[in-house]
C-alpha cells in the first residue's frame, strides 16, 4: 500500500493481499490461513500484525479514505503555493483520483461490498473523511466554474467519482492498451463531465437572465 519506492513492509504486503482476496471472493469467503499463504507466512503469524480480518478490513477502508483526503489536501496546498491557476488545481485532483482508481481497484470493490461490515465508529470515520474529500473537490470545481451552485458542484463531483471508480470493470474486452492510455482517457472524461456541468450552469443562467429581460419588457 506504500506510495514510495521502498519495498513494502510485511504489514503492507498483508493488506495488499487481503484487499485482493476480499475483492475477489468476498470478506467471508477468505480465511486467515489463505491471506497468510499469499504472503508466505502461517495464518497464526498474521496475528502478530493484525487482531484479525476485521482489523484488516478497517485499516484498508479507513486507510484509503485518509490517503485520498490527505492527498487531495496536499495537491491543493501545493498548487496554491506554486501560484497555479484553478484549472491546474482541478487537474491535479483529477490525476490523483485516477491514480487511486487505477492502482487500488480492489479497494473500490471492497468499499462497495464490505463497508457495512465495519464497526460503527470506523464506518463513521470513513464517511467523515469521504465528505471532507468531496468538499475539497467542490471548492476546486467552483473555482473553475463559479456559475455552479454548491449543490450542483457536489452532484457533479459525485458523478465524476462514479465514472472514475468504474475501473474495476475495465478488464477483458474493456481493457485499454496500457495504463497511460487509460489514465489519459479517464482524465478527458472527468474534465469533460465537469466542463459540461459548468457550461450548462452558465447557459441556464444566461437563459434565465434573458427570460427576465423579456418578462420585464412585456
Amino acid at each position: 500500500m506504500s506510495t514510495d519506492t521502498a519495498p513494502p513492509t510485511r504489514r503492507e504486503q498483508i493488506l495488499r493481499e487481503a484487499a485482493r482476496l476480499f475483492a475477489e471472493r468476498g470478506f467471508h469467503g477468505v480465511g486467515v490461513d489463505e491471506i497468510g499463504a499469499a504472503v508466505g507466512i502461517s495464518g497464526p503469524g498474521l496475528y502478530r500484525h493484525f487482531a484479525g480480518k476485521d482489523a484488516m478490513l478497517a485499516e484498508l477502508l479507513v486507510g484509503i479514505s485518509e490517503r485520498l483526503h490527505e492527498g487531495g489536501r496536499m495537491r491543493i496546498e501545493e498548487s496554491a503555493a506554486a501560484g497555479l491557476a484553478p484549472e491546474a488545481t482541478l487537474a491535479a485532483l483529477v490525476d490523483g483520483h485516477i491514480d487511486f482508481a487505477l492502482d487500488d481497484r480492489s479497494l473500490i470493490t471492497l468499499h462497495d461490498r464490505e463497508l457495512d461490515r465495519l464497526r460503527a465508529a470506523d464506518r463513521r470515520q470513513v464517511r467523515k473523511l469521504q465528505r471532507q474529500y468531496v468538499e475539497l473537490w467542490v471548492a476546486a470545481v467552483r473555482d473553475v466554474y463559479p456559475g455552479l451552485t454548491v449543490l450542483e458542484a457536489r452532484v457533479s463531483v459525485h458523478t465524476v467519482f462514479g465514472l472514475l471508480n468504474s475501473t474495476p470493470h475495465l478488464d477483458g474486452p474493456a481493457r485499454l492498451p496500457d495504463r497511460h492510455a487509460t489514465a489519459a482517457l479517464l482524465h478527458r472524461l472527468a474534465r469533460g463531465a465537469l466542463a459540461a456541468a459548468g457550461g450548462s450552469a452558465g447557459r441556464e443562467g444566461t437563459m434565465a437572465g434573458g427570460a427576465g429581460v423579456r418578462a420585464a419588457g412585456d
